[in-house]
């Protein structure tokens, strides 16, 4: 499968798990939009770090309030 995990880094620098098996990632203005395979869909008020697609893993960054 090509699913990836999605995680956030919060403003005190602790990472967070947010969603499993994300399959579309999208950005709408300042929000990134995750989708499940299993139809899940989540908003996130971040930016994106890094895409590690070898190793299915999504970082976020926590937007400043």
């Amino acid at each position: 499968m090509c699913e990836s995990a999605a995680y956030i880094v919060r403003k005190d620098g602790k990472e967070e798990l947010v969603m499993e098996s994300v399959g579309v990632l999208k950005t709408d203005g300042g929000t990134v939009v995750l989708r499940s395979i299993f139809g899940e869909e989540m908003r996130v008020e971040a930016n994106l770090r890094e895409m590690n697609l070898v190793g299915h893993r999504i970082v976020l960054e926590e937007r400043p309030s």
